[in-house]
């Protein structure tokens, strides 16, 4: 492999194909639209957009040439499956940080099904797209679960992940389906946590229950739940402290504010749900195991799904956790939190 290709990785610029596919809608609209525009011009500015069609049509024309050269490229990098190449491909697997747990069984079926059969790599896109939709299968595909009355979701996840963009960009969301929405700003811990998390209330239009720095982040729940069903909030999103999973005494503290939650929440939906930086690798397989353990998790939350990131730990956790993929993260934008469609995930990988 190239050392381009080293560095981005098994999965290749996933974002961008999966920003294609979200966008290609939008793109026909507002193709369709000035299409329609031109029928009106005048005769001069006609001319003009006929000029401009030509040219369109000759870079068409060259695109479709560059596309041409592109297959046959690809035609003539297409490999014969030998025992080289599959155990090429592993070290490929393990890179992309699906683990060895996910990854030996994969082989192991690669060989047994390959054998006695002229596979070339084509054959092996084919099987992994299936192998790889089945393992994300294996876990129930639900979203975001949401039920009439106070929906509670819980955020956990170490510090540097997104954590407190994804609550904002949460908030946004179900600010513009209509949904009353309420922060708890329980990072009491960080310096300005709390006031990142009020600037991201701002942003998003929604309220926020925050007492003073190095308040007791249960009391912040308890405040924001009692307030939640006094009036009728449909959502509590609760921020927490960034928690290094391997220790004990901070794990220990996020333990009390679940608690404080399921004391206070009777009547109500909650979530848990982790939120993993996606380049993270197999330690955020680690992450997962211990956040579990602690508060119970019912989802992922994938960010920071850049051209460079490899993001096979979604597999992983749900080989060896059966712990959902709901939401991805991807890019900046305040409406750049998607529902995580597993079919699509693994297309544009391929």
């Amino acid at each position: 492999m190239s050392e381009d290709g080293q560095r981005k990785g098994f999965w290749g610029t996933t974002l961008n194909k999966l920003k294609s596919v979200l966008a290609k809608t939008k793109e026909q609209v507002s193709e369709e639209s000035q299409e329609g525009d031109n029928q009106e011009l005048p005769t001069v500015e006609q001319s003009q957009a006929q000029a401009a069609d030509e040219e369109a049509t000759a870079n068409q024309a060259q695109t479709q040439t560059h596309n041409n050269t592109a297959t046959a490229v690809q035609a003539k990098s297409v490999r014969a499956v030998d025992e080289d190449y599959i155990e090429h491909l592993e070290e490929r697997l393990i890179k992309a940080d699906l683990g060895l747990a996910t990854v030996d069984p994969l082989i192991q079926t690669l060989r047994k099904e390959s054998r006695g059969k002229n596979w070339t790599s084509e054959n092996v896109d084919v099987f992994l797209q299936r192998e790889f939709s089945s393992l994300l299968n294996e876990t129930p595909q639900s979203g975001l679960s949401f039920k009439a009355g106070t929906n509670v979701y819980l955020i956990v996840g170490v510090n540097g992940v997104g954590k407190t963009t994804s609550i904002g960009k949460l908030a946004f969301r179900f600010k513009s389906e209509g949904k009353k929405v309420l922060l708890a700003a329980g990072d009491t811990f960080r310096a300005a946590a709390e006031s990142q998390l009020e600037i991201w209330s701002q942003r998003a239009g929604v309220d926020i229950v925050r007492l003073a720095d190095g308040a007791d982040p249960g009391a912040v729940v308890y405040q924001a739940l009692q307030k939640a069903r006094a009036e009728q909030y449909d959502v509590v999103l609760v921020d927490t402290a960034g928690r290094l999973h391997n220790k004990t005494n901070l794990m220990a503290e996020l333990k009390k504010i679940r608690t404080v939650v399921e004391k206070n929440s009777e009547g109500m939906n909650v979530e848990s749900l982790l939120v993993l930086d996606a380049s993270t690798g197999q330690n955020g397989l680690q992450q997962a195991k211990v956040f579990s353990e602690v508060c119970g998790l019912t989802g992922v939350i994938l960010t920071k799904l850049d051209g460079t990131a490899k993001g096979g730990v979604v597999f992983a956790i749900a080989k060896e956790l059966s712990i959902p993929v709901k939401l991805i993260g991807l890019g900046e934008k305040m409406e750049d939190l998607r529902d995580f469609d597993s079919a699509l995930f693994v297309q544009a990988l391929f």
